[in-house]
C-alpha cells in the first residue's frame, strides 16, 4: 500500500509574544493569523497531491482553529485539503514541544516541515532534526532566518518539493550555524550568539545595548533587525559566504548605530571586528555573564567552564521558495498533473516568437 506524501507543520504559539512588546514597539502576532496561515498552506498542499499533514498541537487555539477550518472545508465542494493529523504528544508549554514535534514528524517520514515562528523556533527545530528540511515562515519578533512570505506561496513550493516535482538539488539550500560549547553542553544558533554582561537568563530577550560584550554572527544582512544588525552596520556578511563575523563592544570603541528591535535604534561602541572562519573554536573571554542564542538568553556562564563558539557551514536545510518555483516553471510541470503545467518558449532576441492576433484584441475591446 502506497503511503501518503506527508508534510509536517510546527506553529509556535509563543512566537511574537515576548517581552519586547514592552521594551520595544514590537507588535503581537495573533493566534488567529497563525491558524489562517496554516489554512493557506493546506490549499496548495492538497491541490498538488500531499495526502497528509502532521501538525503539532497547542493549548492556545491554533490547532483548534485549524480543526474547525478543516471540518468546514471537508463539508464544502472546494478542492480537497490533505488529511490533518495532530501529533500524539504531551505538551510542556515551552520550546521542548517544538523539538519533540520535529522528532515525531521526522520519524513519520515527512518530506519536510513548515515552521511558523521566529529565529528561536527555527533554531530549536533545526537542532532537533538537522537533516529534516524546513520551509520557513516568519511569525516572531526580530526575524532574520525565516522568510517573511505569503503562506500560499510557501505551501506551493513545499508541495512541489514534497511530491517530487522539484528535486532537492534545486529546491533546498544549506545554511550556516554557530555551535556553542560550554563544558559538556552544546547548543546552536542560526543567526547570532551574543555574550552579555547579564548573569541570569531572566526574560531571555536582549534589549539593553549596554549589556552586550561580544557578538558572533553566521550572516549579517544590511536590512535585518535584531542583534545581527550590529554586525551588518559594520561589515555585512551574506548568507552564502563561507565565513561569519565577530564583533566586540566596550568603552572607547567606534560608535555604531543599529536597529536591534522594532522602533529601537541603539548606539554601541565597537572595539573589534574580525572574520569568523569555519571549523575554528573561538574561546569566549568572559567567564561570567550569559549567552543569547538568536536573540534569547539561554546559557548562564560560570567560572568553572569556558565557553567557545565555532562556525559550521553544514547547518540545516531550508526550502528555497523562489528557486523551487523557478525550477518548476522551467520544467513545465508533470504531464497530466496539476501545478505549473505550462511550458513557454524563451523569447528570441527580437521578442517573443509568436505574433499577436490584433483582430482578437479588437473583438475583445468591442464586447
Amino acid at each position: 500500500m502506497q503511503r501518503d506524501i506527508t508534510v509536517g507543520i510546527i506553529a509556535n504559539p509563543a512566537s511574537g509574544r515576548d517581552i519586547r512588546r514592552l521594551t520595544a514597539k514590537a507588535s503581537v502576532f495573533p493566534t488567529a493569523e497563525k491558524a489562517n496561515m496554516i489554512q493557506r498552506l493546506l490549499g496548495p498542499l492538497g491541490r498538488l497531491g500531499v495526502g497528509r499533514v502532521l501538525m503539532m498541537p497547542d493549548m492556545t487555539g491554533i490547532a483548534a482553529g485549524v480543526l474547525r477550518a478543516v471540518q468546514t472545508h471537508h463539508a464544502s465542494r472546494l478542492p480537497p485539503w490533505p488529511r490533518v493529523d495532530f501529533l500524539d504528544m504531551k505538551l510542556a508549554g515551552d520550546a521542548s514541544d517544538s523539538a519533540r514535534a520535529a522528532g515525531l514528524i521526522h520519524q513519520a517520514g515527512a518530506a519536510l516541515v513548515v515552521v511558523l515562528g521566529g529565529d528561536g523556533t527555527h533554531r530549536v527545530v533545526a537542532d532537533a532534526c538537522d537533516e529534516l528540511p524546513m520551509a520557513t515562515l516568519s511569525t516572531g519578533t526580530n526575524n532574520v532566518f525565516p522568510d517573511l512570505r505569503e503562506a500560499t506561496v510557501t505551501g506551493l513550493a513545499a508541495a512541489l518539493f514534497a511530491t517530487g516535482r522539484v528535486a532537492a538539488d534545486d529546491a533546498l539550500k544549506r545554511n550556516k550555524r554557530l555551535v556553542v560549547s560550554v563544558g559538556a553542553r552544546r547548543e546552536i544558533a542560526l543567526v547570532d550568539a551574543c555574550v552579555t554582561r547579564l548573569d541570569h537568563v531572566g526574560a531571555r530577550a536582549v534589549w539593553d545595548p549596554a549589556t552586550i560584550a561580544e557578538l558572533y554572527v553566521s550572516f549579517a544582512e544590511p536590512d535585518a533587525i535584531g542583534l545581527s544588525a550590529i554586525a551588518a552596520a559594520v561589515a555585512p556578511v551574506a548568507r552564502d559566504a563561507a565565513y561569519g563575523l565577530r564583533v566586540c563592544c566596550g568603552a572607547g570603541g567606534r560608535p555604531v548605530l543599529a536597529p536591534i528591535a522594532p522602533g529601537v535604534l541603539a548606539e554601541l561602541p565597537v572595539t573589534l571586528v574580525e572574520p569568523l572562519l569555519p571549523d575554528v573554536d573561538y574561546p569566549v573571554a568572559a567567564l561570567r555573564g550569559s549567552i543569547a542564542l538568536d536573540g534569547e538568553r539561554e546559557i548562564e556562564l560560570g567560572e568553572t567552564s569556558q565557553a567557545s563558539l565555532r562556525l559550521d557551514l553544514h547547518g540545516p536545510l531550508t526550502l528555497d521558495v523562489p528557486a523551487t518555483l523557478a525550477a518548476a516553471a522551467r520544467a513545465g510541470g508533470a504531464p497530466g498533473q496539476p501545478g505549473l503545467p505550462f511550458s513557454v518558449a524563451a523569447p528570441s532576441p527580437g521578442g517573443w516568437p509568436h505574433p499577436v492576433d490584433s483582430t482578437t484584441h479588437q473583438g475583445r475591446r468591442q464586447t
